[in-house]
């Protein structure tokens, strides 16, 4: 297998034959794509929503060394995901790394999945912030409030406008209201520490009777779900300043990062309420657990602001799922597979202003159809970015293992812990947690026969995918030899 070295090299001829003159370029640094990778996982909503369902549905009070496993799964992950990077210099992340280890046809499959589960994640995101935002009266422009489908499609007119100017400007954006969700969510761990909680700083969460304890299984499975996302650390590397040191950064951060608010918030949910009401509340009643902790200890005023913070962290989610959805299909027409024309690069803003539109036309046309067959948004939502998480989960396993077959069949720099142990201990764990989700598949979208409907479509999606690479080989083996973004 013969493997170029520079990605000029390898998009050149191909990209200007096909009509691409202009790439992206630009100059994110390392914490704008930290902070564009904490935006997609919502880290406040996830506090909000989702610890007390990991200790009311999985392992109790063992919830915070959950979250710990799953950082460190995703740490091992990373070790082949930011070494692949180094080696396989393109910004298709998933969609690069398994083409350039298991062929073309699987990584097309992989690259068409990628993008079903993105669209599925981020209609789901913006049903869940028509909920958020559908409260919020706007009485001083005389209308007492709006129904969530039409906020959803306010919200998706400011992304896609967002979209259409350089990358930077999201970046700003996500930066701004990242701060102000991890500034609240340090102020109530804080004030929780210093009041001594509810009963006392105990570490019982730590002991193996609590990490055992309840559905081990579920707790990992959405544990590993929240860290789902990370490869944007990737897919903008044509965007950072300096992506040879950037990406792995970048990447490290944003998992150890995730893991320390993940973590310690869920311990300081315990602390607050106490360990028996703790498990009590998030038992019986967890939609209301996560904000009746924040209450009392920041009073109503914290509430408030949370509510606020709320929004917009919701928003900064389905910014950065646009633009993360936008660079796929941007990068799948750069390579021909889809028309030149969604490749092409705005000359003045450096946006790939076409595939962000077609973004937005994929979120209208799908939050229509959501209107019209009526389907309740919050059930949707939870439907919708089940789904997608499993899938970005298969993804990752198939990633893992293009990683150990790529530096098996290249000449390579890797040490192996890199390219070896690393990606083999990720696998384990990867396919033990894929194990646990499949079985849990009901429960992970809130219902068993829609999750075969969607898992239908995005196994569909791979099927299509790895067909149409076949079918590009003997039609048009040109854009087949690109595939991937490189020359194998």
């Amino acid at each position: 297998m013969n493997y170029p070295g520079k990605v000029g090299h390898i998009m050149g001829s191909p990209a200007s034959e096909r009509g691409v003159s202009q790439r992206l370029k630009g100059h994110l640094g390392t914490m704008d794509i930290v902070f564009t990778v904490l935006a997609y996982n919502a880290p406040l909503t996830i506090i909000i929503g989702l610890i007390p369902v990991i200790i009311g549905s999985g392992n109790g009070l063992g919830a915070p060394l959950t979250y710990l496993a799953a950082g460190v799964l995703m740490l091992l992950f990373a070790v082949g995901f930011t070494t692949m990077a180094r080696h396989v210099p393109n910004a298709g992340a998933y969609y690069a790394y398994i083409t350039a280890g298991l062929g073309r046809p699987l990584g097309l499959g992989s690259a068409f999945m990628a993008i079903l589960a993105y669209a599925f994640m981020l209609v789901g995101a913006y049903l869940y912030a028509g909920v958020i935002f559908s409260p919020i009266s706007l009485s001083w422009i005389g209308i007492e409030s709006l129904p969530w489908w039409q906020w959803t499609l306010v919200l998706a007119f400011i992304v896609g406008i967002l979209g259409h100017y350089r990358i930077s400007l999201s970046a700003k954006v996500l930066t701004i209201a990242l701060i102000c969700e991890v500034i609240i969510t340090f102020a109530w761990e804080a004030s929780v520490v210093g009041k001594g909680g509810a009963s006392g700083i105990s570490f019982e969460w730590l002991t193996p009777s609590a990490i055992t304890s309840g559905s081990m299984g579920l707790a990992v499975l959405f544990g590993v779900t929240c860290f789902a996302g990370f490869e944007a650390t990737a897919v903008f590397r044509e965007e950072a300043r300096d992506p040879e040191k950037t990406v792995p950064r970048a990447t490290y951060i944003a998992i150890i990062a995730m893991t320390l608010i993940f973590a310690s918030g869920t311990a300081a949910f315990i602390w607050a309420l106490g360990p028996e009401a703790a498990l009590d509340k998030s038992t019986n009643d967890p939609s209301n657990a996560g904000l009746l902790a924040i209450e009392m200890y920041l009073g109503r005023v914290g509430v408030d602001i949370v509510h606020t913070l709320m929004a917009t962290s919701i928003f900064a989610c389905v910014l950065a799922i646009h633009n993360i959805l936008g660079r796929y299909i941007y990068s799948l027409s750069v390579d021909g597979v889809f028309p030149k024309m969604f490749g092409e690069v705005h000359p003045l803003h450096g946006s790939p202003y076409k595939a962000s539109a077609t973004v937005l036309v994929i979120t209208v046309a799908s939050v229509a159809a959501a209107v019209i067959s009526r389907v309740e948004p919050y059930s949707g939502y939870a439907s919708l970015v089940g789904i997608a998480g499993y899938t970005l989960l298969i993804l990752q396993i198939l990633t893992t293992v293009a990683v150990l077959v790529f530096f098996r069949t290249v000449d390579h720099t890797a040490n192996i812990w890199q390219c070896v142990i690393a990606p083999a201990l990720a696998l384990i764990g990867l396919v033990a947690t894929a194990w646990l989700a499949t079985t849990n598949i009901g429960l992970l979208t809130g219902s068993e026969q829609i999750a075969m409907i969607l898992l239908a479509c995005l196994f569909g999606a791979l099927l299509l995918g790895s067909l149409y690479a076949l079918k590009l080989k003997s039609s048009k083996p040109n854009i087949y030899r690109v595939i991937g973004r490189q020359e194998i």
